[in-house]
């Protein structure tokens, strides 16, 4: 069986746990030491997707480029876009401030690559209240465009929904 490569981004705010993500997601270890990315870091994981009309599963490997969210490099960040073929956009629900910058970091990224999927993460939920969390991914489903495949409640510590997102977003690359 063959593999195949894709590029996806990781980005949002500053400090919402997009390194967390990709750390649970590949490695399946969390940690609270806070360590912040400078520039771009490239993760890879291979992941097993399953065709539903060929009974058959392909191989992708994810290329999962990790940028950095601080404003200043706002600017730069949109050259790490070219190329990617997906984008978890991440917000965190203990700060809404990042969550309301979501729909600005999906125009950014679509500017770049009309044509991806993008998956949005709305993490640090196990640092709020659980009857708090169906409402908050609901006030942040974006159904417009359609390259915008669904919002997710993660939590990088626990690994709440961090396969998830990941699966969803190879599972349409295919």
């Amino acid at each position: 069986m063959s593999t195949i490569s894709k590029k996806i981004c990781l980005f949002g705010d500053f400090g919402v746990g997009k390194t967390s993500l990709i750390r649970q997601f590949v490695e399946c270890k969390f940690s609270d030491e806070y360590l912040s990315t400078v520039g771009v870091k490239i993760s890879r994981k291979l992941v097993k997707v399953y065709q539903k009309n060929l009974y058959d599963e392909q191989n992708l490997q994810l290329l999962i480029w990790d940028i950095e969210g601080s404003n200043k490099f706002k600017a730069v960040a949109q050259n790490y876009f070219q190329g990617s073929r997906g984008a978890v956009i991440v917000g965190d629900v203990t700060q809404p401030e990042t969550l309301n910058h979501i729909q600005e970091h999906i125009q950014t990224f679509l500017a770049v690559n009309p044509k991806s999927y993008i998956v949005v993460a709305l993490n640090k939920s196990d640092m709020i209240a659980a009857e708090y969390l169906e409402k908050i991914r609901k006030m942040y489903q974006f159904n417009e465009p359609n390259n915008i495949l669904d919002t997710y409640i993660t939590s990088a510590k626990t690994g709440n929904n961090v396969d998830e997102i990941f699966q969803t977003l190879a599972t349409r690359l295919i």
